[in-house]
């Protein structure tokens, strides 16, 4: 199933590179903030405004063993905490790629599976292409 603004999204970004580049700069800064990057990392847009990006495998030898010991819970609290204490490095970073001001970023990740969510709102974009 299509989504109404897939189109547009390969109108402005035909062969992938900006997808690829927000994907690679995820990898960057979670090696930087957390000490290791993810195995696997994709970005997509949903919308003119919006991009996603999941990123897996990225959990320390350290919040492994909290998964072990069934501290969720706690894993996702520390992960938010560290999330909002880089929020300006991981906006900055996006905003440099796509070439559009971040106006909303949020983080939520699946204790259980290894698997990490970042996603994009831009302001909306003024070039009239839209």
């Amino acid at each position: 199933m299509n989504e109404p603004h897939a189109d547009l999204a390969e109108q402005r970004d035909p062969s992938g590179s900006l997808l690829a580049a927000v994907s690679n700069a995820m990898v960057r800064l979670f090696k930087e903030q957390f000490g290791r990057g993810p195995n696997r990392v994709r970005s997509h847009f949903a919308g003119p405004d919006t991009i996603v990006c999941v990123l897996e495998n990225s959990f320390t030898p350290a919040e492994r063993k909290l998964v072990e010991m069934g501290e969720h819970q706690r894993l996702r609290d520390i992960r938010m905490f560290f999330q909002a204490a880089t929020e300006d490095q991981f906006r900055s970073a996006v905003e440099e790629v796509v070439g559009r001001p971040v106006r909303a970023f949020m983080s939520a990740i699946d204790a259980k599976t290894d698997t990490a969510v970042e996603i994009f709102l831009f302001e909306p974009d003024s070039s009239g292409d839209r």
